[in-house]
């Protein structure tokens, strides 16, 4: 490799270090992270789209930043901030049964009939009865 294609690599490598330090940084947020770094956003993701090891680091980022998010949602729910406590079990407690539902009826709770059409056959007004 020549010595001006080494000089070139280690700019691009030095700029990936600093891009991710900035996104540590900045908690994954991209936008903040490259004017930290003095860099583009085209840049960061051609290198994000471009490097796996890149991409990972970036992605474990997100994920250090999601984890810091859980955690003040938990210190919200140990407080008892209800609104935390809500939120918490619509997203994590739906297997438990912990989910908005909406139903949908007729005047006075009456039943409401639904047809459906297919694309692929006609249907006839007898068929619908």
């Amino acid at each position: 490799m020549a010595k001006k294609d080494k000089i070139i690599m280690n700019k691009v490598e030095h700029n990936k270090k600093r891009l991710i330090e900035a996104l540590e940084k900045s908690l994954g947020i991209v936008t903040k992270a490259c004017n930290l770094a003095e860099m583009g956003r085209t840049t960061f993701y051609n290198y994000y789209n471009n490097d796996e090891v890149f991409k990972a680091k970036v992605d474990d980022i997100e994920n250090i930043a999601l984890d810091f998010a859980e955690s003040k949602l938990h210190n919200m729910i140990a407080s008892e901030n209800t609104a935390a406590v809500i939120f918490y079990l619509k997203t994590k407690g739906k297997k438990r049964g912990y989910i908005e539902r909406n139903e949908v009826t007729g005047a006075e709770g009456s039943q409401i009939n639904f047809v459906v059409a297919l694309p692929s056959k006609d249907i006839t007004s007898d068929e619908i009865d």
